[in-house]
């Protein structure tokens, strides 16, 4: 995840949190059930609205949590599926709360009616983010549901109303990019805490779709029209914080903006840039699936790299016996074509290895969705030898 706003201080000259890639333990991406009320054109876990068998129950969730904390990790993002469909989610969060961690929701939006807003305000959930795809045809389209829309910004709204710090995720297609412009301005009408630009990633029912994944031109434009809407909110001084995911060119292009508005921070930007390092995919971002299978995130629900139910989560995440593991873990990563002759490999780190391996069925190939092109990667010795 790249967080704009707070590199975009460095650029005004101020101080900025904005904290290496390697926490104590990653932060965990948590999908407790995988039932859902919609069936999203995106899913990545290709959730519908039955139970799933096998699913952790409240006594080994809570075992796993526990070692989630001797681990040292300090974030999870209980996630579905639609979390508010288990019945235990609050007890969960609570306990999360008591031990610690940073706790956020990831949901649709749908049921979240008065009560269900008091009790996640209750509860004490730092933070909710819930989807939205544009206006409301193209939201209700994606989500294959009519009034889903309306549903989901009245759910941002009573999130708002009980003092919930709320955000809005917007995954990125070449069918919705042109409400970009339109998804940036509901922001500030809404009074929205948080946007996250989502990337496509090949994963689930998001693979099935990838036909439809924004082209790099349109992805350059929205990236524009995300740095001057995050500039701007920065310059008036409203706090609201924009951060992108699945695509970690957008910090090469953030560089590239930078040397345009703020050339004289531009070297202290890089350097920030680089001791975040990009893709963290095994090292510091993790994801648990429902039924207890521990992958890199949660993109891979194809690769499973152990279960907790077989092995805690700190032992699994640790070895690196699996080959997978072994080449996200390491730096610079093993990759290969555009990516391994980059300039900017230490700042992005190969970007999203799942897109390749989607592609090409090697996990190690060039990302296709990097947006730069060569002359923007090379190394300053090939362009010497070129001109």
């Amino acid at each position: 995840m790249l967080r704009i706003t707070q590199y975009m201080k460095i650029l005004r000259g101020e101080r900025a949190r904005v904290p290496a890639q390697a926490p104590p333990g990653p932060v965990v991406i948590w999908n407790l059930v995988r039932r859902c009320n919609l069936t999203c054109q995106h899913c990545y876990s290709i959730s519908c609205d039955r139970d799933f068998p096998g699913e952790l129950d409240t006594r080994e969730a809570l075992t796993v949590m526990e070692d989630l904390r001797r681990f040292g990790v300090p974030v999870l993002i209980l996630s579905g599926g639609e979390p508010l469909l288990r019945p235990d989610i609050f007890e969960l969060a609570a306990h999360a709360r008591d031990m610690g961690f940073y706790v956020g929701l990831s949901s649709n939006g749908t049921l979240i009616d008065e009560p269900m807003a008091r009790r996640i305000a209750d509860t004490g959930f730092d933070y909710v983010g819930v989807s939205l795809d544009g206006r409301e045809a193209t939201h209700d389209v994606f989500r294959r549901k009519q009034g889903a829309y309306a549903a989901a910004l009245a759910g941002i709204r009573r999130c708002r109303e009980v003092g919930v710090k709320v955000g809005v995720r917007f995954t990125l297609t070449e069918m919705n990019a042109q409400e970009l412009s339109w998804m940036l301005e509901l922001l500030d009408a809404e009074a929205i805490d948080k946007f996250y630009l989502s990337h496509l990633n090949y994963a689930g029912r998001g693979n099935t779709n990838r036909r439809k994944d924004a082209l790099l031109q349109t992805t350059r434009q929205a990236m524009d029209l995300v740095f001057a809407s995050a500039w701007r909110d920065l310059q008036r001084g409203v706090a609201r914080e924009y951060v992108t995911g699945n695509n970690d060119a957008d910090a090469v292009y953030l560089l590239q903006w930078a040397r345009a508005h703020a050339p004289a921070r531009v070297e202290a930007l890089r350097e920030h840039l680089q001791r975040w390092g990009g893709n963290a995919s095994g090292v510091g971002i993790a994801n648990i699936d429902n039924v207890g299978n521990v992958h890199p995130d949660t993109y891979w629900w194809h690769y499973s790299l152990g279960n907790v139910r077989e092995r805690p989560f700190s032992q699994i995440w640790s070895d690196t016996a699996d080959p997978i593991m072994a080449g996200l873990k390491q730096r610079p990563r093993p990759v290969k074509g555009r990516c391994a002759d980059c300039a900017h490999l230490a700042i992005c780190g190969g970007n999203t290895r799942v897109r390749a391996l989607q592609l090409t069925g090697d996990p190690w190939a060039e990302d296709p969705a990097c947006y730069l092109n060569d002359d923007e990667i090379a190394r300053p010795a090939a362009l010497a030898a070129e001109a």
